[in-house]
């Protein structure tokens, strides 16, 4: 080939050579391979396109009628529905069930999952599958078993009930049902990144002579923070919104006995629509809120990740 010439190579670039300054390779992409980028770069866009109508039809429209319903009559009918004494009593009652159901299953999640991944015991499949058994399960048979073992005509209802102790229809059997439905979620988040942090740290600190205590709070438990923390978010939402478990084992009792979702149908149902969809915002910005709180935590989690 000579020096001041040029080739094409392989029918899709064409090869330029300069005499002086040496072999000088450009690359152009034609007709085939051009089309091929651009019919992909559409494709991205469609399936962007779609996937965003599809959450906005799912999710975002519903949400913005929401809003605009609950605010259309202006703000006095709202802050009635929101000082309502019953509004405030499930607003509270959602909130006391959460700080006691989080910690709970953050405690028994980071144990269960040192458990099932350092651990060496018998059954551990079926201890898993135990553990996943909320995921496979409607939320409303959970709420019926707990009636079924410790309701008044149960295994253990009467025995209770002579000591005075009320589980069901009250607020125990409440936080019994959304603890069950959110057991798994620490346990999952938690279990990978234990995995991935591996016991080469956890060995040499116990070399170093510490004891199994001081390697969890100094080694295990900084590592595996940002599952953890993952899991307290999803937990916490989950325990939240909980309806079905709660509904069957709660009673609906006005004041008593009623969470802020089941507040919502209760207020739909008699025909009090200014109090179901402000009830309905207020889940919908503390779902915001914990939403927010997760991208947090998996930003914060990449960018160390990344360093």
């Amino acid at each position: 080939m000579s020096s001041s010439g040029g080739g094409v190579i392989g029918g899709g670039a064409t090869v330029a050579i300069g005499a002086e300054t040496g072999p000088d390779v450009v690359l152009r992409p034609r007709g085939p391979k051009a089309s091929a980028l651009g019919s992909s770069r559409g494709g991205r866009i469609a399936l962007r396109t779609i996937a965003l109508g599809y959450l906005a039809l799912l999710l975002g429209a519903p949400l913005v009628m929401i809003f605009y319903r609950t605010f259309e009559h202006g703000l006095a009918p709202v802050w009635d529905a929101v000082s309502a004494p019953n509004a405030l009593h499930a607003m509270r009652l959602s909130l006391e069930i959460v700080l006691i159901v989080v910690p709970l299953n953050t405690v028994f999640g980071i144990g269960a999952a040192i458990l099932m991944e350092r651990g060496r015991m018998p059954g551990k499949t079926l201890f898993g599958l135990l553990i996943d058994m909320p995921f496979a399960i409607s939320p409303v048979v959970v709420g019926l078993a707990l009636v079924l073992v410790y309701g008044r005509a149960g295994w253990f209802g009467d025995e209770l009930a002579a000591q005075g102790i009320n589980i069901i229809f009250s607020v125990p059997g409440m936080v019994m049902a959304t603890a069950l439905v959110t057991l798994p979620f620490v346990v999952r988040e938690t279990i990978p990144v234990l995995r991935e942090l591996g016991t080469d740290s956890e060995q040499a600190a116990e070399t170093l002579g510490a004891s199994p205590w001081q390697t969890f709070w100094r080694v295990t438990l900084p590592g595996i923070r940002w599952g953890v923390g993952y899991g307290v978010v999803l937990t916490t939402a989950r325990a939240l919104g909980e309806f079905g478990a709660v509904s069957i084992v709660s009673g609906r009792i006005q004041g008593q006995t009623q969470t802020l979702p089941l507040y919502v149908q209760d207020r739909f149902e008699n025909f009090d629509t200014t109090g179901a969809y402000t009830a309905a915002v207020m889940l919908a910005l503390l779902a915001l809120l914990t939403l927010l709180a997760m991208n947090l935590l998996a930003r914060r989690a990449n960018k160390r990740g990344g360093h």
